[in-house]
C-alpha cells in the first residue's frame, strides 16, 4: 500500500516521516516535488540552488517516481502547496491520503524562526484544504498526536488499513537517509529528537494577524474532519 501524507511546513511532517520510516515494512520519501515547485515559481527559498540540484525539476518525471510501487509499503511526505496548477496528480490515485494539520498560530511562529518573508502560499492552508476537497482522505491534528502519540498513531493506522507498530513511537537521533538536502536548514530540532515531543503549551502570539486570519477558516474546516482522540470518540 501507499500512504501520501499532505501537509504544510512546520507541522510535524518530518517527525511523521521518521515515525513511518522506523517501521521495517515501510519506505519513505521526502518532498519529491520541492525542486519542481521552486523551479516553476522562481521562489527564493533557503538552499534553493542545492534543492534544485538534488531533485528532478520536471513535474512529470517526479510524478513517475511517486507513482512507482515501492518494494515494501510506501509513505510519501508531500507539501500540499508544492502541487501547482498543471502539475500531474494521477500518480496519487489509489493511495491512502493523510492530511496533517496544525494550528496556524503555531505554524506561523515556527516558520518565522527559519524564514523572515512569509506569504500565505508558504504555509499552505488554502492549498491543503483545496487538495482535501479533491482527494479526500484522513485528517490528523498534530496537537492530538503530541498529546497521545501511541493512541493517535494506532487510530491512524487502523483507519489507513495497516497494523500499528510500536516502532513508530521512536527513531534514532540524527536524521534519516531519505532526508532531502534542505534538512540542513529545516530539520535541526527533529534531528535532535528520538520521538514525538509532548503536548504544546499556550498558543504563541504572532505578529502576522493577516496570515492568521486568512488561515483559520481553512484550519477550522479541516479540524472538523480530523480523527478524534479516543476519549472524545467514545462520548
Amino acid at each position: 500500500m501507499k500512504i501520501i501524507a499532505w501537509s504544510g511546513p512546520r507541522n510535524l511532517s518530518t517527525a511523521m516521516m521518521y515515525s513511518f520510516g522506523n517501521r521495517p515494512d515501510f519506505e519513505v520519501m521526502d518532498e519529491p516535488f520541492y525542486a519542481a515547485y521552486l523551479a516553476a515559481t522562481g521562489l527564493d527559498h533557503p538552499m534553493r540552488d542545492a534543492v534544485i540540484a538534488s531533485q528532478p525539476t520536471d513535474p512529470e518525471e517526479v510524478a513517475a517516481i511517486c507513482a512507482a510501487e515501492p518494494a515494501r509499503h510506501g509513505y510519501q511526505k508531500q507539501m500540499a502547496h508544492h502541487m501547482l496548477p498543471g502539475f500531474p496528480m494521477d500518480w496519487a490515485e489509489g493511495a491512502v491520503h493523510v492530511h496533517l494539520i496544525r494550528h496556524p498560530a503555531r505554524v506561523i511562529a515556527s516558520y518565522g524562526v527559519k524564514r523572515d518573508d512569509i506569504a500565505e502560499a508558504d504555509i499552505g492552508f488554502a492549498a491543503q484544504a483545496a487538495l482535501y476537497d479533491r482527494v479526500g482522505g484522513l485528517v490528523l491534528d498534530t496537537a492530538d498526536l503530541r498529546d497521545d502519540p501511541a493512541g493517535m498513531l494506532a487510530r491512524l493506522c487502523a483507519a489507513a488499513g495497516v497494523p500499528f507498530d510500536p516502532a513508530m513511537l521512536s527513531w534514532p537521533a540524527g536524521g534519516h537517509v531519505a532526508d532531502g538536502v534542505w534538512a540542513a536548514h529545516w530539520y535541526n530540532a527533529v534531528h535532535r529528537s528520538t520521538g514525538f515531543a509532548g503536548p504544546e503549551g499556550p498558543l504563541p502570539d504572532v505578529a502576522r494577524d493577516d496570515l492568521l486570519r486568512s488561515a483559520m477558516p481553512f484550519y477550522n474546516a479541516m479540524k472538523a474532519r480530523a480523527l478524534q482522540p479516543s476519549d472524545q470518540s467514545a462520548s
